[in-house]
């Protein structure tokens, strides 16, 4: 146990490590700068602002300074908004990112599981078809595009939902099911393709001949090996939804990390993107890592491999 945990953990360094690193040199290869604007500023004041960031020292000095905020737990502070930290951006969109992925999580994975569950018990008859069809169509419809089509529907024309801004659960319903589509969709599909292929194994029979009920049966065998592969579609997938989808935040004018990662990137803030960035990968590799100790609590066979590993 010891073993898999330290091993995990060494992983997870490395790659933030990787990811870090990675993200400083690219960011660096950007033309421009922060401060390049439309307007000419002069050269005395230009010079100023990168002495006060530290923009004028050299590129291993400054990576060094970046690596050394990520340790201490400091990313520094924004170059287009004055006053205003890293920390403090993310701490102020992450909550507003968190409920907006929280409710579309909930919705995708709760409505794939039972649509696709519904489909394996309903194969080849029509349920499974059109539940198939609306699969497809989820799949196939952009984020952006479904929150346009819902705002016209819900807002314009039946007057139902606020079309845009965020504060209330009413205008968090939208842009959750737009972003709840595509994942639901895939939870669908998976769902149904792992239950079909768990209802055609012996063991399945075997519990039918000892007169177990269809209830027990699905519920205590069929389904709780058939969310394996589910389980693992739901590890990247609960990072990135909870980080919340850059356009569709934008499109409802929400304040989350998606529409401060956009603007920071329009406007080169260095320190911003590289923050938002590392804190997006911790999020994935943390929820990667959730889901390995996860698997040992639905298959006993990795259960018994973690302990003895």
């Amino acid at each position: 146990m010891k073993k898999f945990f330290l091993k995990k953990i060494v992983t997870l360094l490395l790659s933030l490590f990787t990811i870090a690193s990675l993200t400083f040199f690219l960011m660096r290869a950007i033309p421009g700068d922060p401060f390049t604007e439309d307007r000419v500023i002069p050269e005395e004041i230009m010079k100023a602002m990168y002495h006060h960031y530290g923009l004028n020292d050299s590129w291993y000095i400054q990576y060094g300074r970046y690596l050394k905020g990520i340790i201490t737990l400091n990313l520094g502070p924004s170059f287009k908004y004055e006053g205003r930290t890293v920390n403090e951006v993310i701490a102020n969109s992450f909550p507003v990112s968190l409920i907006l992925g929280g409710e579309a999580l909930l919705l995708s994975s709760s409505i794939g599981i039972v649509l696709g569950s519904l489909a394996a018990l309903k194969h080849a008859k029509w349920q499974d078809h059109l539940i198939m069809i609306v699969t497809i169509l989820g799949v196939s419809i952009p984020s952006f595009i479904l929150a346009t089509f819902l705002q016209y529907i819900f807002s314009m024309k039946l007057d139902l939902l606020p079309i845009a801004r965020w504060g209330t659960f009413s205008q968090s319903i939208l842009p959750a099911l737009s972003l709840a589509a595509l994942p639901t969709a895939f939870i669908t599909r998976l769902t149904r393709t792992n239950m079909i292929e768990v209802l055609h194994q012996d063991y399945i029979q075997t519990a039918k001949s000892k007169g177990l009920s269809s209830y027990q049966i699905i519920w205590r065998h069929a389904l709780r090996n058939s969310l394996l592969p589910v389980i693992t579609y739901l590890g990247p997938l609960t990072a990135s939804i909870i980080t919340g989808s850059f356009i569709v935040e934008k499109i409802f004018g929400i304040p989350g990390l998606g529409q401060w990662f956009v603007m920071s990137v329009s406007n080169r803030d260095y320190t911003v993107v590289m923050g938002i960035t590392l804190f997006y990968s911790v999020l994935l590799i943390s929820a990667v890592f959730l889901v390995d100790i996860l698997y040992g609590f639905i298959d006993p066979r990795i259960k018994r491999s973690i302990f003895n590993g």
